[in-house]
């Protein structure tokens, strides 16, 4: 347990320490600031899973419409069709638009074509004694698997992941906002509207004409339906939120796993115990472990007040390993029984693609310990991917 004699209590998200291994000072944060203030970027940061929990489900007070990633949020609402940037009614409309897209049925086809997917990228790997599991894997599974869902033609999806890997580039000095990406998410917003224009002068059985022909009847009576532009963000949106979240969780699997050979050696007997484990695993090492809200009232929690119009960051990551609400959090335990945990988020921004992505983790995770029961990680010469928003790998040295 931390203590008030260590060093002053600082916690900057873009700060290094992020990266590596930010758990001891999130507890102190959930410890000794519940409600902490960063004074140099100007926000508030909730750490305790109770707090969190009732910041996710209140999205009248805790507001998504100035941005939810610290980088880009503003006083000025962000507006520009992005659902995750809307708050209800809006968000509830749109949602309930695209929800007519992202429907279970067509989760549930792409499970074949999942398997098949992972078991292609493993089996070259059989016999070679190392690779990189996230570049040659992880990676490659849910950008491919997206597109897909969209209805990106076979030979074009190749391409589309490299759109989607450039829209992530990292400056050291800006971060995600930066020349590079802005040039990849250009042509990725270019390539997804005409696949979308495509599919306005022949439908066709994918997600791309679902959303242009999805209707419902709005609060005022009139039917409606997506413009274009609003189909074209909202593909975006998923094509960005559905790759690089499930890639980081891909990762962290075999990083866990790694740490906890027994564990491993049970989910190679018993195949039906992986449900469970991708749940500890998002619980455990959240993939986007903060979220960033803006109040919209003042509000009061642990007699400290944050005022209206500011700057909060949610840490999923540390409401995870919160012990008021998970018994010895620290401990991993694929036979972890929880209600919930937040890595999904909650309430009306709960993510659409939690399904897939749990669809994602399972099968990889399953494909893997069929070929490789046992495997080593170099973490020396691991990547860490750290951005104010998703923590993870971009590299996995493994051998097996």
């Amino acid at each position: 347990m931390s203590t008030h004699t260590e060093s002053p209590l600082e916690w900057d998200p873009l700060d290094k320490r992020y990266k590596d291994d930010p758990h001891p000072l999130w507890r102190r944060l959930r410890d000794e600031a519940p409600v902490y203030y960063n004074e140099q970027y100007d926000f508030y940061a909730l750490s305790r899973f109770a707090d969190v929990d009732a910041a996710h489900r209140d999205a009248k007070t805790f507001s998504s419409a100035h941005g939810t990633v610290l980088e880009l949020m503003t006083p000025d609402v962000i507006g520009g069709g992005l659902m995750i940037f809307l708050d209800p009614p809006d968000h509830t409309r749109l949602r309930r638009l695209v929800s007519k897209a992202f429907t279970p049925r067509r989760i549930a086809v792409l499970e074949d074509e999942v398997r098949s997917l992972c078991a292609a990228l493993l089996d070259v790997q059989v016999g070679r004694g190392e690779f990189d599991y996230v570049e040659d894997f992880g990676a490659r599974v849910p950008a491919t698997v997206i597109a897909a869902l969209l209805g990106v033609p076979p030979a074009d999806r190749g391409v589309m992941r490299e759109l989607i890997d450039g829209t992530f580039h990292l400056d050291p000095e800006t971060g995600m906002m930066n020349d590079i990406s802005a040039k990849y998410m250009a042509e990725l917003h270019g390539y997804v509207e005409s696949q979308l224009r495509e599919r306005q002068a022949k439908p066709r059985d994918d997600m791309f004409t679902d959303l242009l022909q999805g209707e419902i009847v709005d609060d005022d009576g009139e039917l409606r339906r997506l413009t274009l532009e609003e189909s074209t963000m909202f593909s975006l949106l998923i094509a960005s939120a559905g790759t690089e979240t499930v890639a980081r969780l891909i990762g962290w699997a075999a990083v866990v796993l790694a740490a906890h050979p027994d564990q491993r050696t049970e989910l190679v007997a018993d195949a039906a115990l992986l449900p469970n484990t991708v749940e500890e695993l998002l619980r455990y090492e959240a993939p986007s472990p903060v979220q960033g809200r803006w109040t919209t009232a003042e509000v009061e929690r642990h007699g400290t007040v944050i005022p209206t119009g500011s700057k909060v960051l949610l840490l999923t990551g540390a409401a995870g390993r919160d012990e008021r609400s998970f018994p010895n959090p620290d401990r991993f335990d694929i036979h972890r029984v929880m209600d919930h945990h937040l890595s999904f988020g909650y309430g009306v921004h709960f993510c659409l693609g939690a399904a897939l992505a749990r669809l994602e983790g399972r099968i990889a995770l399953e494909e893997t310990l069929s070929r490789f029961p046992d495997w080593t990680i170099d973490l020396s010469a691991a990547v860490p991917l750290h951005t104010s928003t998703v923590r993870g790998y971009t590299n996995l040295p493994i051998s097996v």
